[in-house]
C-alpha cells in the first residue's frame, strides 16, 4: 500500500510535469470535444492546479491539521463530477486519494479527458496508484458520495443517495464588493473573476455590490480587454439572446461588447450577464449578503470590515488554495470521519 509520503511525492511530480508543458495532446483533444474548454482556459486551470494543489510543501501544510489513521478501512467514495469548467472535480479526487480512500468516478461527458489523463500518468509512474481510482457509468458500489450538480439535480441526488453519507453541492456563484476606492488594476482584475471560463464556474463573479455613488460606465470600460469573448460562437449566442430578451421585456440594462450589466437582487445570472445591486453602507451590505449566503461560493474585493465574510483579492477567485473547500464544507474532514 502506498504511503502518504509516496502519494505526496507523486502528486508533486505531476505538478512538475504540468509546469513543464505536459498533456499537450489531451489539452487539444479536450478543447476539440467541448468548445467551452478553450486551450487558454484549460492551461489556466492546469497552471492553477499545479501551483496551488500539486506542490509538496503546500500539500503537507494542508494535511498537517488533520489526523490520519493508517489502520482505518479503505472506503469507496462515489464522485459525481460536474463539467462546467475544466478539471472542476480534481480537488475532490485529490482529497479522496490523500484521505486513504478510493475514488469511484462518474465523469461528466463534458470533462472526461483531462482528469483521466492525469490519473493515467500517475499510474505510469507508480502502478500501485491504479487501485485508488476507477471510472464508472453509474455508481453502484460505494460507501459515501460527493456529488456536484445544479439545484434541480441536487434534489435527485439527495433522494438517490439518502441512505449513504453524502455531500451534495448545488449552484453557487461568486460575488464582488466594490467600495469606490478601487484602482484601475483592481477593476481590470475583477474582469478575470467575471470572464474566466466564460463565467461558467461556481467561483465566477455573477453579482457585484456597488456603493450608490459608483459610476457604472467606468466598470464597463475596464472590461475592454475581454471584448474578444464576443467572437466565441456559444458565448456570443448567449450574449445576443440575453440582449434580445431584455429588450423584449423592456428591462433596463447596460451593454458592453462582451457583457450585459443588469440591476437585480438575484445572485445567479445568465451567461454573458452580470447583476449589480447598490448598497448604502457596510451594515446594509452585510444584511444583503447574509440574505443570499447559501448561494455564494466566494466574495472578492478590498472591503474587509466587520460584517463582511473573508474576501479574496480581485483576480484571485479562480485560484483557490488546496485548503479551500467548495461551499465551505471540509471535504477532508467528511472523509476522515466516515466510520
Amino acid at each position: 500500500m502506498m504511503t502518504q509520503s509516496e502519494k505526496i511525492s507523486l502528486l508533486d511530480k505531476l505538478g512538475q510535469y504540468i509546469k513543464n508543458g505536459g498533456f499537450t495532446e489531451e489539452i487539444l483533444r479536450a478543447s476539440t470535444k467541448n468548445s467551452w474548454f478553450t486551450e487558454e482556459n484549460i492551461r489556466f486551470a492546469l497552471t492553477s492546479i499545479s501551483h496551488h494543489y500539486l506542490n509538496e510543501d503546500k500539500i503537507k501544510h494542508w494535511l498537517s491539521v488533520y489526523r490520519f489513521d493508517e489502520k482505518k478501512q479503505t472506503k469507496n467514495i462515489g464522485l459525481v463530477l460536474a463539467g462546467n469548467i475544466p478539471l472542476v472535480g480534481f480537488h475532490d479526487i485529490l482529497t479522496v486519494f490523500l484521505s486513504g480512500n478510493r475514488s469511484v468516478i462518474k465523469y461528466s461527458d463534458k470533462d472526461d479527458v483531462l482528469i483521466p489523463a492525469m490519473i493515467q500518468k500517475m499510474v505510469e509512474w507508480n502502478p500501485e496508484t491504479a487501485s485508488f481510482f476507477s471510472s464508472v457509468d453509474k455508481l453502484s458500489d460505494y460507501d459515501a458520495v460527493i456529488a456536484t450538480g445544479s439545484n434541480n439535480t441536487s434534489k435527485y441526488f439527495e433522494y438517490y443517495f439518502r441512505d449513504k453519507p453524502h455531500l451534495i453541492r448545488k449552484n453557487r456563484n461568486g460575488v464582488a464588493v466594490l467600495d469606490g476606492n478601487e484602482s484601475e488594476d483592481d477593476i481590470q482584475n475583477l474582469g478575470k473573476d467575471i470572464f474566466m471560463y466564460f463565467g461558467l464556474g461556481c467561483r465566477n463573479v455573477s453579482k457585484i455590490y456597488i456603493p450608490e455613488s459608483f459610476e457604472l460606465p467606468k466598470l464597463l470600460k475596464a472590461f475592454d480587454p475581454w471584448k474578444t469573448l464576443a467572437f466565441h460562437n456559444k458565448y456570443k449566442n448567449n450574449l445576443d439572446y440575453n440582449h434580445a430578451l431584455y429588450l423584449l421585456n423592456q428591462e433596463p440594462f447596460l451593454i458592453h461588447d462582451a457583457l450585459i450589466l443588469r440591476e437585480s437582487e438575484a445572485i445567479a445570472s445568465r451567461v454573458a450577464c452580470v447583476h449589480y445591486e447598490y448598497y448604502k453602507n457596510v451594515e446594509d451590505l452585510s444584511i444583503q449578503i447574509s440574505n443570499h449566503i447559501d448561494e455564494i461560493q466566494c466574495i472578492v474585493g478590498n472591503l474587509k470590515q466587520p460584517g463582511i465574510s473573508e474576501t479574496f483579492d480581485f483576480g484571485e477567485a479562480q485560484t483557490p488554495s488546496v485548503s479551500t473547500y467548495a461551499d465551505g464544507v471540509d471535504t477532508m474532514q467528511f472523509l476522515l470521519s466516515l466510520s
